[in-house]
């Protein structure tokens, strides 16, 4: 088979490259695409616990620390005692994480609707199946 025509290969370069591409729109702002994804996830629900945001994010939860390290640093995000679990801790997002995450939304949905262009909403519908599927059989498989 010719790896231009692997499924699993058309999926991993495709990601990459929008991950690329976004990762240069957000440059001027000194946040990742992965860092915003937790700014964004905080945005919408703060409070929640380090095992909660990986969850939400679909990220591994060592991933997660090293990316809350580095959004903490930035003063984006703070840590703050679980008043219910001493063992954990509860993340928030700060005035200044929630203006960036606010600040990247926009470049983020343009660049979304851009990378749409001549897609319709059929096709958009069979390709959030298609992927749906791809996922359940990966976590199936071993």
């Amino acid at each position: 088979m010719e790896l231009n025509n692997s499924v699993g290969y058309v999926i991993s370069n495709t990601g990459r490259r929008l991950s690329q591409r976004l990762q240069q729109l957000f440059q001027d702002h000194d946040v990742t695409t992965e860092q915003w994804s937790l700014l964004m996830c905080l945005d919408e629900q703060d409070g929640i616990s380090h095992k909660d945001l990986a969850q939400r994010t679909g990220k591994d939860p060592a991933n997660i620390t090293r990316l809350l390290d580095q959004l903490e640093r930035k003063a984006l995000v703070r840590r703050a005692a679980n008043p219910t679990d001493r063992r954990s801790q509860l993340l928030y997002i700060t005035e200044g994480g929630r203006i960036t995450a606010c600040t990247l939304a926009p470049i983020e949905a343009a660049f979304v609707n851009h990378i749409l262009t001549d897609i319709t909403d059929d096709e958009i519908k069979a390709f959030q199946q298609f992927m749906a599927k791809i996922n359940k059989n990966a976590e199936q498989y071993l």
